[in-house]
């Protein structure tokens, strides 16, 4: 057992098990922690390590495409900074006490648009950013949700999504920086469906626009800004099919989306503005999802990048012939932000591996569409003075769960981080939100320091629901089929009593948001094999989730859950939800939420605290009151790593 364990069990061990709520506050008032023991300062020294770790991410390139834009976090939170030069000095742009959102450099000027909430809020503001000045303007109301932004290629209007109209639903507007007050609806919705600008023709007449109602059924229109004219161009009401925008072609014909309307593997194609052509499917002999495509500035070449088993790899498309090649060479990981710089010969993109964190590389490319050139590393991000190389690379297995596909047992994909030595190793099973997202190997110090500092094994399984492996497999926790995706994690529990290194006796759950109701729904089903459970933002109840989460987003989630008002399913998720069968969990929790969340509400959060206190299960509660879904900032984000360590190691690996 090593010293930073030893120490917390001696801390957490002289708490009595059923002490009333102890309650205190911690950073400046906006930190509510009830039962959670106080962390001695030599413990939360040496986790500093883990918690020092810093990213960056590739934002936008400079306007004359020397240099690029990044976020980073020096301070509390992530802002925008510019790196002149591969290695350069990060010069801090922004200084807000709120953390920056999206960023996008103006077309054809020096300006940056970028959004920003408050608290956690998600509604965001769009503000105008003179690089040259440090001057920010806000461009939007104030009060409403904005985000989605899109220069035309004259930089002179944005697009974005809103709710200014009503507060409720997800409107596409247009706006002159200029001149703020000149701002218009290019398309107001009344479906209760995400819609939001894709990308507009190169003279700004056209602006591609997404639907998306869910993530099986989304839609490509074109909308016509002089006739106001709008047409379904990618996906249908009687065949659905998932649907994204990726870019309008150079010559503006036609655009380049991403597809699953062919039953496979999500494909980049190209399809015509005539709505009468059919599409061209480009990567064919592509197994695996593509996830990410860009195309150059002058339309000579595209790149995409695919996820093949959580892995990325990166390809060059020369849009002239549609022949592709893979990138060689490139590190094992997984990428993202892909860009083109203004000159089309170079191409940005951010980069993380299990054992570094996310930073930018640029690549040199040839004069040949389909030549990739060195890739140059532009960031190096801090990682707290620890040794990365010590760091666990996972291992990727499947275990058999309880149903079939076709002849065979089903098979659940999942990343397993063994600690070094011998077992067996206490177990933390990380169950992702969602739901139709997925667990990817990606730099976590979160992991390493449960399994450095712990020496617990960490499993994160993509259970059923998960996007990654297939249409039918996405779709099988849908509706009535909701815990279907818990006994997934029963079958995980079953793997690990097999596994000799493995210890069955020790094993918790921890989730967020969706991953949240796992990990809840998983103490309620499996309390006889956990010894403990973690719920970061989680839905504890499907009914009082979708009658309180805020409007903009309330048609979305009925869409994945079920709608609340039949009274057939309404009964169902009563059934099924957490806090109606809080008298059969029987492990302590720590459940951890932001006061200012939109998504799952704080109340879901109380209202299942409560319901154990009354049955005196160890709960552990922290409630950020300027934080909203998940935590930003790293003075509470610290706080709450250092009280997942003392409850792991007090109901966990002792």
């Amino acid at each position: 057992m090593r010293k930073i364990t030893a120490l917390l069990l001696l801390i957490c061990t002289a708490l009595p098990l059923f002490a009333a709520v102890n309650e205190r506050v911690v950073n400046n008032g906006q930190l509510i922690l009830q039962d959670i023991p106080e962390v001695p300062l030599s413990l939360a020294a040496r986790v500093a390590q883990y918690q020092n770790v810093r990213s960056a991410t590739f934002q936008d390139w400079t306007e004359d495409g020397s240099g690029i834009y990044i976020k980073t976090r020096f301070g509390n939170t992530q802002q925008i900074h510019r790196v002149r030069q591969p290695g350069g000095t990060r010069s801090q742009l922004t200084y807000f006490s709120e953390p920056v959102g999206e960023v996008r450099g103006q077309k054809s000027g020096r300006h940056v648009a970028f959004t920003m909430d408050r608290g956690g809020s998600e509604d965001s503001q769009i503000f105008l950013l003179d690089p040259t000045t440090g001057e920010s303007t806000l461009l939007t109301d104030g009060a409403s949700r904005n985000r989605i932004l899109l220069w035309n290629h004259q930089g002179t209007r944005l697009a974005f999504q809103t709710t200014r109209r009503n507060g409720k639903d997800n409107d596409v507007w247009m706006i002159d920086p200029a001149n703020p007050e000149n701002v218009e609806p290019i398309h107001e919705s009344d479906d209760g469906a995400w819609w939001g600008p894709g990308a507009f023709s190169r003279d700004g007449r056209y602006v591609l626009i997404q639907q998306y109602i869910s993530v099986e059924d989304s839609r490509i229109y074109l909308k016509d800004l002089e006739t106001e004219q709008m047409w379904l161009l990618a996906g249908s009401e009687t065949n659905p099919s998932a649907n994204r925008i990726a870019a309008m072609d150079h010559d503006e014909t036609g655009f380049y989306y991403i597809t699953n309307s062919r039953g496979k593997a999500a494909e980049l194609a190209w399809k015509s503005l005539d709505r009468e052509r059919p599409p061209i499917y480009i990567t064919t002999d592509i197994a695996w999802d593509v996830t990410e495509f860009v195309l150059s500035d002058d339309g000579s070449r595209g790149a995409f990048i695919t996820n093949e088993a959580g892995i990325s790899r990166l390809y060059l498309l020369d849009t002239d012939s549609d022949r592709f090649e893979k990138v060689e060479g490139m590190p094992i990981g997984i990428y993202f932000g892909l860009s083109f710089n203004p000159d089309n010969r170079r191409l940005a993109l951010t980069m993380n591996t299990p054992q570094t964190p996310s930073d930018v590389f640029v690549m040199e490319l040839g004069k040949r569409p389909l030549r990739g050139g060195p890739l140059t590393r532009w960031t190096y991000s801090e990682v707290g003075g620890l040794d990365t190389d010590l760091f666990v690379v996972p291992e990727m297995i499947s275990y058999p769960t309880f149903d079939m596909d076709g002849e065979e047992p089903r098979k659940v994909p999942a990343f397993v981080y063994q600690p070094h030595g011998e077992g067996p190793h206490p177990v933390v099973v990380y169950i992702h939100g969602g739901p139709e997202s997925q667990y990817r190997p990606a730099f976590s110090s979160t992991f390493q320091m449960w399994v450095a500092e712990l020496g617990a094994a960490v499993i994160a399984p993509n259970v059923r629901g998960s996007v990654g492996y297939g249409y039918d497999y996405l779709s099988l926790d849908n509706g009535y089929q909701r815990e279907d995706a818990v006994k997934d994690i029963g079958a995980l529990l079953d793997w690990i009593a097999q596994n000799p290194n493995l210890d069955a006796n020790r094993v918790a759950v921890y989730g967020a948001s969706y991953g949240g109701y796992m990990s809840l729904a998983s103490a309620v089903h499996f309390s006889d094999r956990l010894s403990a459970a973690v719920d970061v933002v989680g839905i504890s109840n499907f009914v009082t989730f979708l009658e309180n989460t805020q409007d903009y987003r309330r048609d979305l989630r009925r869409t994945e859950y079920g709608d609340e008002r039949d009274p057939e399913m309404r009964a169902f998720l009563q059934r099924i939800s957490p806090l109606t069968n809080a008298g059969r969990i029987d492990v302590p929790l720590l459940v951890v939420q932001g006061e200012n969340d939109p998504r799952v509400p704080v109340s879901e959060s109380v209202q299942m605290v409560e319901a154990l206190r009354q049955r005196d299960i160890p709960v552990w509660y922290m409630n950020a009151l300027n934080e909203g879904h998940g935590y930003d900032r790293k003075e509470n984000r610290d706080v709450f790593q250092q009280a997942v360590m003392a409850f792991f190691s007090r109901y966990l690996v002792n």
